[in-house]
């Protein structure tokens, strides 16, 4: 499980919005779109579950699933990539059967497979929005706010 330190600032429904700093980690993060920067820096603002009942101003640490991040990192980098490779590949290899160019139709059928990749993994992910195990959760107070 990868953890995060940082700060509760506000809360809605069952949500915790935490204060935290931006790490190398955020780019493969599988919920980088329920981040949001805070003032363009390093400073960013994560939608988290609240398993822990945290209060506003209360430090806390964000625990992220490992499995489901795997799982999501693939469908994001290595699944459009592949989809790219097979287009091309069959492009080159039906191209002849039809009597047209091979490098146009590969550059063609990959773009299109790569295209289709990213429809994809946008319904994927609309599917998954809902489901916790891929989200941030608030599962440690460090410190209570003085509240």
């Amino acid at each position: 499980m990868m953890t995060e330190e940082g700060v509760v600032i506000r809360l809605a429904s069952g949500m915790a919005f935490v204060k935290t700093i931006k790490s190398s980690a955020c780019e493969s993060c599988t919920a980088k779109d329920s981040c949001n920067t805070m003032g363009g820096g390093k400073e960013m603002e994560v939608e988290a579950i609240n398993t822990a009942g945290a209060n506003i101003g209360d430090r806390v640490t964000l625990g992220f699933e490992t499995a489901p991040l795997l799982k999501i990192s693939f469908l994001l980098y290595v699944f459009p990539i592949l989809c790219l490779i097979a287009g091309a590949a069959l492009g080159q290899h039906f191209a002849p059967n039809y009597e047209l160019d091979p490098v146009a139709i590969s550059v063609g059928s990959a773009f299109l497979f790569f295209f289709i990749a990213f429809l994809f993994i946008k319904v994927v992910g609309k599917r998954l929005e809902g489901d916790t195990k891929y989200r941030a959760k608030v599962i440690r107070i460090s410190g209570r706010s003085g509240k």
